[in-house]
């Protein structure tokens, strides 16, 4: 049986939990410190790096992009020992607490020292603190809702996502302009002090939130019984493939913003910096989700039925083609040209397109994939396809290193070998998800649905 939410302040027919506005301003902060940091890592480690002597300590481009994305790899694996510690021992207010404080001291790492040592420290930590909170905060806004309020959780997850964006939106335009004008202390550190902000915040909120009681071992009777593993099973496939769409999609955080580096940044009367180009992503994620949903998914619909799997399987379509475009930027630049980096601007609003039909539909496939009881782990497991993806991706650029420093993988041949890979995986996957058999898990909350129902 799953423990009921112990509620700090009682529900209100019909308003929104009071709790919500600290969990919408702090996830909004941590996305910014995140985003921020993240946005101009790549940069940081080819033009600003140290030696512990103070002399530049830089890194090759692939050498850059296999640190990048084995960062990427870890945030996205500690979310399974994140949900595993807040569902076991610790309850999700207190795992988000001291792991946000984790997060806080990488940032200063990263802040305090430009050194090798000052960067695996702090992106070690914030790989901890980021990964180990994931898959609890979105869980512990859930967790607000009851039986009076269950019909306003689509609003909040609504103004959830949207202060992601806004979060990551600003950050991803103010950071690459602090470390271009200021340099990578200041650059860095208003990331810090941003998560600093949003840990404070979530505390102040300590009074308002309903807690779900840790399950101890009651949770491993749950993840071991045949029903269970049997969904665990279906969904590990679906996985690995989406590992695929994750090892593309997170290099518009490393390739593409070096590519960025060799094209003409002036554009729309804006001499653009190589990482900001970054924050067209959000901005077309809030332009492209009422399109989707209210728009193109219901035409066609109408004329094709389009399940989880489709939407996910077209997606990984598009995510070769946003490469295609992106291996034609490089021949370009290869062939002595400097193209508009309004080309990238293309490819970029392809690969959200396609993230959108992949990231955001297998979300709600995992949720109702999952057991009841296993909601926050099988969250946790998806987030692990983002680490296996990295993963990949990393081992890619270490592996294509010349040890005279020149790698045999580059130009335009480094994105049509990942265009390849996309495409390949692909079609396997359109005769594996022919054979999946869904089987959905609600939760069994008829009876406060038709209350809410009434209060509407």
């Amino acid at each position: 049986m799953n423990a009921a939410p112990r509620r700090a302040a009682p529900e209100r027919p019909g308003r929104m939990p009071v709790a919500i506005p600290f969990l919408v301003v702090n996830e909004a902060a941590e996305r910014f410190s995140y985003y921020g940091m993240r946005t101009i890592l790549v940069i940081f480690m080819t033009q600003y790096l140290q030696s512990a002597g103070g002399a530049l300590d830089v890194m090759t481009e692939s050498e850059a992009r296999s640190w990048y994305h084995l960062f990427a790899s870890a945030v996205y694996f500690f979310p399974v020992f994140g949900a595993l510690i807040a569902d076991i021992w610790w309850g999700k207010f207190r795992t988000i607490l001291t792991l946000s404080l984790v997060y806080c001291l990488g940032h200063a790492a990263l802040a305090m020292d430009q050194t090798r040592m000052g960067l695996t420290v702090g992106l070690t930590l914030i790989a901890v603190g980021a990964g180990g909170i994931k898959p609890c905060v979105s869980a512990n806004l859930g967790d607000q809702f009851g039986a009076a309020t269950g019909h306003l959780i689509s609003k909040a997850y609504y103004w959830f996502y949207f202060a992601i964006n806004l979060g990551a939106g600003a950050s991803t335009l103010l950071t690459p302009w602090l470390l271009h004008h200021v340099g990578p202390h200041l650059a860095f550190g208003v990331p810090g002090l941003l998560m600093l902000l949003a840990t404070w915040v979530f505390w102040l909120g300590r009074r308002q939130y309903a807690h779900v009681p840790a399950r101890g071992t009651e949770f491993f009777r749950e993840l071991c019984s045949a029903d269970s593993l049997r969904a665990m099973g279906r969904l590990a496939p679906i996985y690995l493939f989406v590992a695929f769409f994750w090892a593309l999609y997170d290099q518009t955080g490393s390739a593409w913003v070096l590519q960025a580096q060799h094209m003409d940044l002036y554009w729309m009367g804006v001499e653009w910096l190589p990482s900001q180009i970054q924050f067209v992503n959000p901005f077309l994620i809030l332009l492209l989700i009422p399109v989707f949903a209210y728009g193109l998914y219901p035409a066609v619909d109408r004329v094709f039925p389009l399940t989880a799997l489709r939407k996910i399987g077209t997606g990984f379509f598009v995510t070769v083609i946003a490469f295609v475009i992106s291996a034609y930027i490089e021949m370009w630049i290869d062939a002595g040209l400097r193209p508009s980096i309004a080309w990238q601007f293309l490819a970029f609003l392809v690969m959200t397109t396609a993230e959108v039909m992949v990231s955001i539909t297998c979300l709600e496939f995992s949720y109702t994939q999952a057991p009841r009881a296993l909601k926050s782990f099988v969250m946790a497991l998806f987030l692990l396809s983002v680490s296996l993806g990295n993963a990949f991706t990393a081992l890619v650029n270490y592996v294509i290193q010349n040890a005279d420093g020149t790698v045999w993988l580059r130009g335009a041949d480094y994105y049509w070998f990942f265009a390849g890979v996309m495409c390949a995986v692909s079609l396997i996957f359109l005769a594996v998800a022919g054979q999946y058999q869904p089987r959905t898990y609600l939760q069994e909350e008829s009876a406060w649905r038709g209350r809410a129902r009434r209060l509407r």
